[in-house]
């Protein structure tokens, strides 16, 4: 369960081999570069939310964290958007920050928000799998999530890139949506199976939810997701040679993934999970 909620839906495989990934990334960057306008809004809003000392991070990850000032010299952000959660771990405590994105209209956002604040961040245009080589090792904590994984095709890449940013005994935070809630159609007021294979569902979308994005000018771009379980996840970063060190499985959740349904039936039910790993 995603949070844009797309009017199009078709189920597909998932990717295999490189090119396929990448086509589909490629895909995705045409559509986050449509979807970012509604981030380029809302920058003034957001500047002032961060010079006031504001902070996007989610509570649970904020108590997983604790204070970054410590420890956290360098934080970089992955699949990191139009940067107001990089900005906020500066407000959490972390030295510098690095953001990395597909999206070129996002990393624009991204750089004129740090400027308007003189913050201490950079920001790269790139798949995540292209990190630049650059920040390898240099990374005291690397953070994602909220809504990035599903964006991705190939895991093993993914989970491969964060390990070599982070430096030895360096942190990888993810805070997500548990793959769980796939399995529920978002409308109803009580659970119903949505019918997708939890195992192996990948689709290609359009569209986007009207309390999130909403209509862009335009034809918008196809779109391609994919749910990753627990247990690859978990898999993925266990192979590149990472420690997990927490998993937690939540009813917390980022955004109203069930609009119509009670908060005490909902709360039953996975929304989010939060993983720590470790170099």
């Amino acid at each position: 369960m995603t949070e844009h909620a797309p009017d199009d839906v078709t189920v597909i495989e998932p990717a295999q081999g490189r090119p396929e990934v990448r086509r589909r990334h490629a895909a995705n960057r045409a559509a986050w570069d449509q979807a970012a306008v509604r981030y380029t809004e809302e920058l003034p809003a957001a500047v002032e939310r961060l010079r006031a000392g504001h902070s996007s991070v989610h509570p649970v990850e904020r108590a997983a964290l604790g204070d970054l000032a410590p420890w956290c010299r360098r934080a970089v952000h992955l699949q990191c958007a139009s940067g107001e959660d990089t900005l906020s771990l500066l407000t959490e405590g972390a030295g510098e920050v690095v953001g990395v994105d597909i999206s070129a209209a996002h990393i624009a956002n991204a750089r004129s928000t740090a400027a308007a604040l003189g913050a201490p961040a950079e920001f790269h245009v790139c798949d995540v799998l292209d990190t630049p080589r650059e920040l390898d090792g240099t990374a005291d904590l690397v953070y994602t999530g909220r809504g990035a994984l599903c964006w991705l095709h190939d895991l093993d890449g993914w989970a491969a890139v964060a390990a070599r940013l982070l430096r030895p005994g360096g942190l990888l935070s993810v805070f997500d949506g548990h793959p769980a809630a796939w399995l529920f159609d978002r409308e109803p007021a009580h659970p119903r199976y949505s019918g997708i294979d939890y195992f192996a569902h990948a689709e290609s979308n359009i569209g986007w939810s009207a309390d999130y994005i909403g209509a862009l000018a335009g034809e918008p771009s196809v779109k391609y997701e994919r749910l990753w379980t627990i247990g690859q996840v978990v898999q993925a970063l266990i192979d590149a040679g990472l420690t997990i060190t927490r998993l937690a499985e939540l009813p917390d959740a980022f955004w109203a993934e069930f609009p119509n349904m009670p908060e005490e039936v909902r709360r039953r039910l996975p929304s989010t999970f939060l993983l720590h790993a470790r170099r």
